[in-house]
């Protein structure tokens, strides 16, 4: 049919009731059209009655329908231009390729079609869809001045349609979000600034959480009615909220989240009024609280990840499960990247970066990144450089606060663990976890007894004996967090007990921790863990820390402790494996003299036993000795160290001595001393050659005293003759 004859054919079906039927062949024929209609007056009536059709638009399909119009153009403009270029190689004489239209022509007729008959935000459609076809991908089809004028244009329509919300409605919004999405990476800067942030942001922030994107968590409930109970849990593919789950998967601008946040973020930062801005972050702080309410009733959060497969259906864990979870995860990263922004521009922005804006703000986005907790400590879902910021940003700011931080950690805090066979459900375990590395870096803030009551105690419940993680319950297998939540309240004790204004309750707190620490070792920390903490114990029961002039035999105390064992408390001589779960760099394996840097990259590895953790964990602690009872210590340890039956697992310990006497981590006092006990004390044999400690003793070398090197020794029998 010719080109006239289906551009009057098309014009008549435009004028059609809506028929679904028909739709398809519309849409089809225009494209069409667009790309063989040589008349550029042609291309502007098309266009026109395109965006005013009754059959289109009187009842649209969402955000589809305007995805298929942007397609249209976006299709027709990279047929226009692949035709340029093939009738630019053709021979003179030789009938064109298409329409024969150029590039630029086409593009301004087809700009001339949307007109005042049709609305702004369909004009940006249109306009972006020209924009991608012709300059996306490097084509560089236009002059340089069209493709200002384009982007102007879009920027222009886009903004015009947000300033007037009704006429434009929810849909327009919608469609103005989806098309800039698709045309923010085109733009230039100028053309960037241009936008007005005010006005878009709230658009992008309701299109994000609204029908057309996370539909405000309501996916969530009615799981529970499609879950059909029994020895393997069954959630049907087809079940009505397995199907709701596909369509919002499907829906265009959930499948286009990754530019929307990019979008977001440059809003955020460049909207005039931080009202709004503030506003937009309200917004997502109550739906990633609905979110975890939402997800807190639904059976599926009572299931560890560690036993989904055993609990879950073969079917339901290939399909929805996974479904869902990737779902789940896209909204952790959206609403991660926006808050970045946000607590980006916090750091900026005078009107937020006051006393009283920027607590509220850093708070408010640790409730939110809360609030998601449960997506984020699954597989290491937090595990990206945007989270990073966005939550030690926000620790940052508010440890400035002390009252905010109190605040914080008293509205969050978890209740105390069950004793006994009773696990709590994964949810609290991962808002536990949340909150013990949290309040982590919060001690310095805190006041003592604030200190005592938000971070010690929630800990300390949980290196307890009678704690759920210890309990037989917890052991067939265990919870996916146990480790992490072990080493986290680990980590919170030991940041309490670093903070010197916290010296009163170190005293009675040391104790039960190194107790603690002991008892957990091997089976659910690693070498390297306990190592690092134990050290750290010692570190703050010696000088310069208060501890040490209220308990001065207190770091002597912890090393015997720990000598004990090594020599006499049943320390395995096995090599450990790695504990269940650990998720952390090699664990079992320590590099012979290690420090970091280089030189542990160039030593090779040895598997070490419980009692070579010990021995290394003894001679770690060294370098924070007080003077006057270091000498007698590195004699002790180096005959703590002799003791290492395994000649591998000895050397390893060797090295490490002598990593502590010259590596730098003495100070100047501390060196001295150990200079001159390998020189004149017997340290060089000790620790080179495995002999006993000097004393009194027949002979040289064997039980007697080391003597330097040409010493004059007075034989036993043989007296002076003087």
């Amino acid at each position: 049919m010719p080109a006239d004859r289906l551009l009057a054919t098309v014009l008549r079906a435009y004028q059609n009731d809506p028929n679904p039927a028909e739709t398809d062949k519309i849409l089809g024929t225009t494209a069409t059209l667009l790309t063989s209609l040589n008349n550029p007056l042609n291309l502007s009536l098309l266009t026109s009655h395109f965006l005013t059709a009754r059959a289109i638009w009187q009842f649209p399909d969402g955000l589809r329908t305007c995805l298929r119009i942007l397609s249209i153009y976006n299709t027709a403009a990279i047929h226009v231009r692949k035709n340029e270029l093939q009738n630019a190689e053709l021979a003179r004489g030789q009938p064109p390729v298409g329409s024969g239209v150029r590039s630029d022509s086409w593009a301004r007729a087809v700009a001339k079609g949307a007109d005042d008959r049709s609305s702004r935000w369909q004009h940006v459609l249109v306009l972006t869809g020209i924009l991608m076809g012709m300059e996306a991908e490097d084509r560089r089809s236009l002059s340089r001045g069209l493709r200002s004028t384009l982007e102007q244009a879009v920027v222009t329509a886009a903004n015009l349609s947000l300033h007037d919300p009704l006429r434009t409605g929810p849909l327009g919004r919608g469609a103005v979000v989806l098309a800039l999405t698709y045309a923010f990476p085109l733009l230039s800067h100028p053309a960037r600034q241009q936008v007005d942030g005010n006005a878009l942001l709230p658009a992008l922030i309701d299109a994000m959480l609204g029908e057309e994107g996370f539909q405000h968590g309501d996916f969530v409930s009615p799981i529970a009615n499609d879950i059909a109970p029994g020895q393997n849990i069954s959630w049907h593919a087809n079940s009505p909220s397995a199907t709701r789950l596909q369509k919002l998967e499907s829906r265009p601008l959930a499948q286009n989240m990754g530019p929307l946040s990019r979008l977001a973020a440059f809003t955020v930062q460049h909207a005039t009024d931080s009202n709004i801005v503030l506003r937009a972050h309200d917004q997502l702080l109550s739906f990633t609280a609905g979110l975890l309410d939402k997800w807190s009733h639904c059976p599926l959060s009572a299931i560890d990840i560690s036993v989904e497969t055993k609990v879950l259906s073969p079917e339901t864990v290939q399909g929805p499960h996974r479904m869902l979870w990737q779902l789940l995860k896209k909204i952790l990263y959206t609403i991660v990247a926006t808050l970045q922004s946000v607590v980006g521009r916090s750091l900026l922005d005078p009107s937020i970066r006051n006393d009283i804006v920027g607590p509220s703000v850093a708070a408010k986005t640790l409730h939110s990144l809360r609030n998601l907790s449960f997506i984020s400590t699954r597989q290491g879902a937090s595990s990206f450089q945007v989270y990073t910021f966005t939550y030690l940003t926000s620790l940052d700011i508010i440890t400035r606060y002390p009252d905010a931080c109190v605040s914080f950690l008293q509205e969050t805090q978890p209740p105390l663990p069950q004793t006994g066979n009773v696990v709590p459900s994964p949810v609290i375990q991962a808002t536990t976890l949340f909150y013990l590395n949290t309040a982590e870096h919060l001690p310095l803030a805190l006041p003592t007894p604030a200190c005592e009551a938000l971070v010690i105690t929630p800990a300390a419940s949980y290196l307890s004996t009678t704690s759920w993680l210890t309990s037989p319950a917890n052991s067939h297998p265990p919870s996916s967090l146990t480790l992490e939540l072990f080493e986290s309240a680990h980590a919170a004790v030991l940041s309490a007990l670093s903070c010197p204004q916290h010296s009163p309750v170190a005293a009675s707190l040391v104790p039960f921790y190194v107790d603690a620490l002991l008892a957990s070792f091997p089976a659910r920390i690693s070498p390297r863990q306990f190592r690092l903490a134990f050290r750290a114990v010692v570190q703050i029961a010696s000088p310069p820390y208060p501890l040490s002039a209220s308990d001065p035999d207190l770091a002597e105390t912890l090393l015997e402790m720990l000598r004990f064992r090594a020599l006499e408390g049943g320390a395995s001589t096995a090599p450990l494996l790695p504990p269940a779960g650990d998720q952390a760099a090699p664990t079992t394996t320590i590099s012979a003299g290690q420090k970091g840097g280089a030189d542990q990259q160039q030593q090779q590895q040895h598997p070490i036993s419980e009692q070579a953790a010990l021995v290394l964990a003894l001679l770690d602690a060294l370098p924070y000795l007080p003077p006057p009872a270091l000498e007698e210590w590195l004699t002790r340890a180096a005959e703590t160290m002799n003791a290492v039956a395994d000649p591998a697992m000895r050397e390893v310990a060797r090295r490490r001595f002598w990593d502590v006497l010259v590596g730098g981590e003495m100070d100047v006092e501390r060196s001295a001393l150990g200079v001159a006990w390998w020189g004149t004390a017997g340290g060089r044999e000790m620790v080179l050659m495995g002999r006993p400690r000097p004393g009194p003793g027949p002979g040289l070398g064997e039980g007697g005293d080391f003597m330097m090197s040409g010493a004059l020794v007075q034989e036993e029998g043989k007296g002076s003759r003087l």
